[in-house]
């Protein structure tokens, strides 16, 4: 669907935004069946940013950011810009100004499966990225995508209205009607994870508390104390 921009969209409400993304993606790609999680090379340009927030999406031509000041109208506080395009692209569609203007908005940060440039500013100004590239190439405005309709980025569906947690582990897409379902599981895990933490640093195996010497020795390992002499 090209040249349309959709107004009407769900959200997730802050207090799910602050539970998912206090867990993390990797605790919510896991929790929710290991389903969701958007494959490289879209990684985050900085360190140590976590975010989530309902996606506002974007579907982009290659080369041409023009979509991308469509849809920063479109955005609410607390919203992640998700941009993808109808072909593989690595020009730098996005950058300061854009970022200033999506700040503005309250927009907590961007995914997008294209270059960025000013990857230095962006990173003095505290807005998070995750792009496929860092790219100083140049774009143009001439030929119309669409805002806020389902498009497909580093192999993920996302709607608009889907959840967006992001971290230093990459992008995590959870379906908005299964957000509150994400949570109870990530929460779930994430107090059996800190249950095995405290066992590991009491001095407690991971071969004892995953139960994994039966499976061993079934599988046929062996342990001998020396090395045979040739």
């Amino acid at each position: 669907m090209i040249g349309v921009v959709v107004r009407n969209r769900p959200s997730i409400t802050p207090e799910q935004a602050q539970s998912l993304g206090s867990m993390g993606v990797a605790t919510v790609h896991e929790a929710q069946g290991r389903i969701g999680l958007l494959q490289p090379p879209i990684a985050p340009i900085q360190r140590d940013a976590c975010v989530a927030g309902s996606a506002v999406t974007v579907l982009a031509q290659p080369g041409d950011n023009w979509m991308l000041h469509v849809a920063v109208e479109q955005c609410r506080p607390g919203d992640v810009l998700v941009v993808a395009c109808t072909t593989e692209n690595t020009d730098g569609m996005f950058g300061d100004l854009l970022a200033t203007s999506l700040m503005s908005r309250g927009v907590v940060g961007l995914v997008i499966d294209a270059g960025v440039r000013d990857s230095a500013e962006l990173r003095k100004m505290g807005f998070p990225v995750w792009a496929r590239a860092v790219h100083a190439r140049g774009t143009v405005k001439a030929t119309l995508g669409s805002v806020n309709v389902p498009v497909v980025i580093g192999g993920q569906l996302v709607k608009p209205g889907d959840a967006i947690v992001a971290d230093d582990d990459g992008v995590v897409v959870v379906a908005h009607a299964a957000v509150d379902t994400a949570i109870a599981a990530a929460r779930k895990r994430a107090l059996n994870e800190e249950s095995k933490r405290e066992r590991l640093a009491a001095g407690e195996l991971g071969l004892d508390i995953y139960d994994m010497r039966p499976k061993l020795a079934d599988a046929g390992l062996r342990y001998i104390d020396d090395l045979p002499n040739d």
